[in-house]
């Protein structure tokens, strides 16, 4: 099943509809049957949680299906913004990550985010900073952004996405303890032209459709929520094909 952070907690609408009596024309009220139904439900609760599944399940494909129709109209901003922060610059397979550093399921894919990258010189990993958690995730986006040409790219991520419950004054304290120059991250990562950049990327995320994070993207693929066997295998079958070609 997709998992992902949402900036607040959706509820998942259910309705009962499309009920077919016997005969046509307009369905009137029926207290007993609405009661009979409520009843069930309540008996049988697995109910709504396979049908708030299928639900996932099916909104997932239909996101899917839309941003592979906008993936190929901006690959340019998707694969080579040049602000964004990238790992293994010289990788011939691209992965691009939208992330907050407060997401929970983002923190639980770093570790195997940053494995990925180290023992895989070949994958080029895109930065997107997705922010939906509010200042503290701005402030350690901001932070990152202003610290990209330090070469501590990837320590700071690791570092940034270990800490638990992360706060500005956490990102600062960890920047601090890895040498970064705090004065020049700062002043980049208060820029107007950061501020653009993050308000770009929240507006590539709304146009591909991307509901929460993580959320990565291979070639023509979209991968919601932190599923990393999904993520190997469409690298996987990149390079596969990469070697097929020539």
């Amino acid at each position: 099943m997709t998992v992902f952070c949402r900036a607040a907690t959706l509820a998942v609408p259910f309705a009962i509809a499309g009920l077919t009596l016997a005969g046509c024309g307009p369905a009137k009220p029926d207290k007993a049957f609405g009661e009979k139904v409520r009843a069930y439900l309540l008996e049988h609760p697995e109910v709504l949680m396979e049908a708030s599944q299928k639900l996932q399940e099916k909104q997932a494909q239909q996101q899917a299906v839309s941003a592979q129709k906008a993936i190929g109209q901006y690959r340019q901003a998707i694969e080579r913004d040049p602000r964004d922060v990238v790992i293994n610059p010289n990788g011939s397979i691209t992965v691009t990550e939208f992330f907050d550093y407060r997401c929970g399921y983002c923190r639980r894919a770093a570790p195997e985010i940053v494995e990925l990258v180290q023992k895989n010189p070949d994958v080029r990993l895109v930065l997107k900073d997705f922010v939906i958690f509010g200042n503290d995730s701005e402030a350690a986006a901001r932070l990152m952004l202003g610290a990209k040409d330090q070469g501590k790219s990837l320590e700071l991520y690791k570092a940034l996405m270990a800490e638990n419950a992360l706060d500005a004054a956490g990102a600062l304290r960890i920047a601090q303890s890895m040498g970064v120059d705090m004065a020049k991250a700062r002043a980049a990562g208060e820029s107007q032209a950061v501020t653009q950049h993050l308000a770009d990327t929240e507006a590539l995320a709304k146009t591909l459709q991307l509901s929460g994070t993580p959320a990565f993207i291979v070639g023509d693929t979209l991968i919601p929520g932190a599923d990393i066997n999904a993520l190997k295998l469409a690298i996987e079958q990149t390079r596969a094909a990469k070697a097929k070609a020539g």
